[in-house]
C-alpha cells in the first residue's frame, strides 16, 4: 500500500495505476468526523474510567503509559 505523503509510489507508472478507496474521499471523512463529535459526550458519560492517551507518540511509550494508567492509576476526585 502507497501513501501520496508518507510512502509514495516509488515509479510515475505505479502512481498513475494507483486508485483511491471510496471510503477514503474528503466527504465520507467529513461524515465521521462529524458523527464521532455528535456522539463524543454520550461516551464520555457510559465510560467514566476512561482516560485520554496521546497516540501519536513511539508505540513503546503509548503502552507504558496505559500500563501505567491500568495498574496505577492516579487518584481522581468524585
Amino acid at each position: 500500500r502507497y501513501h501520496t505523503t508518507f510512502r509514495p509510489a516509488p515509479t510515475p507508472e505505479i502512481q498513475a495505476r494507483l486508485r483511491q478507496n471510496p471510503r477514503d474521499k474528503e466527504e465520507n471523512i467529513e461524515k465521521k468526523v462529524e458523527t464521532y463529535h455528535r456522539n463524543i459526550k454520550e461516551l464520555e458519560d457510559l465510560y467514566e474510567d476512561a482516560f485520554y492517551v496521546n497516540a501519536d507518540q513511539d508505540p513503546h511509550v503509548v503502552f507504558e503509559f496505559i500500563e501505567s494508567c491500568i495498574i496505577k492509576p492516579l487518584p481522581c476526585k468524585k
